[in-house]
């Protein structure tokens, strides 16, 4: 029977009050298993850019990466979050390594080509290291990645980090059963994004596209769940979105999704 491995991805909304890094932190340190984090950090990213006269561009929950604003990227993702994250984890006995997708070639990407829509910078996975991530998770360490690749050039790459999550679930799962998990601030995917209650226990296929049709998901959810599709058709066992609560055993408030 193949070892279980969680990748865990954290939204950057949860670096930004103390409170929050901590119970996501102190969640995620006491999963049990082989495990990976991969985190973002949009927010103090656009914070920063505004500070020095960048003014950021997303579009549909995508950000847009001019030479500009990969330098304040790898700032903050590569800098602060990572390093952030990090240290608390180790403060937890958790024994975090912060990496990019350069460090030792664990992801390399691909410049995504100008279309209608030219997004600069930004990288489209084109291969996993596997064997490189293994032997950390062999030697006890827990890989932290933050959201930037490379193309092998020389040239770093911001990469939404639900994707690089799901392309890691998704490179693991020949040696391990994968699990996939989305943590944000809320509780799962809601029905009514006013109404913390209103979390949807379970989301298919055709449940996302009834979603989609009536507007029922938020711009920077798209993407998020298009990832947990993917992942699923190619081979991680499991997907839920929801709040670090969700990673306590028996934990049963969270949005599973599901072919």
């Amino acid at each position: 029977m193949k070892p279980v491995l969680s990748v865990v991805k954290i939204g950057g909304a949860f670096l930004e009050e103390p409170g929050l890094v901590e119970s996501f932190t102190s969640a995620f340190a006491s999963l049990e298993g082989h495990k990976i984090l991969v985190h973002g950090g949009g927010q103090r990213a656009t914070a920063l850019s505004r500070r020095l006269g960048v003014e950021p561009r997303v579009v549909d929950g995508r950000r847009i990466t001019d030479a500009d604003s990969l330098e304040v990227a790898v700032m903050v993702y590569a800098g602060w979050a990572n390093k952030t994250l990090v240290a608390r984890l180790q403060s937890l006995g958790c024994n975090a390594l912060g990496v990019s997708g350069a460090d030792a070639g664990l992801i390399r990407a691909l410049k995504r080509p100008a279309g209608e829509i030219d997004y600069g910078f930004v990288g489209d996975i084109a291969s996993v290291n596997a064997p490189g991530i293994a032997n950390l998770l062999a030697a006890g360490i827990v890989p932290a990645f933050c959201a930037l690749t490379h193309d092998g050039r020389g040239q770093l790459l911001n990469t939404n980090a639900d994707t690089i999550a799901s392309e890691l679930a998704v490179a693991m799962s020949d040696k391990f059963t994968t699990r996939l998990l989305y943590c944000f601030e809320k509780a799962g995917v809601l029905r009514d994004v006013s109404d913390p209650g209103s979390v949807i226990p379970r989301i298919d296929a055709a449940a996302y596209a009834d979603l989609r049709a009536k507007g029922k998901v938020a711009a920077g959810m798209l993407p998020k769940l298009h990832n947990c599709f993917q992942a699923l058709e190619k081979g991680v066992d499991q997907v839920f979105i929801g709040a670090p609560e969700m990673l306590a055993p028996g934990h049963a408030i969270q949005t599973e999704i599901t072919l």
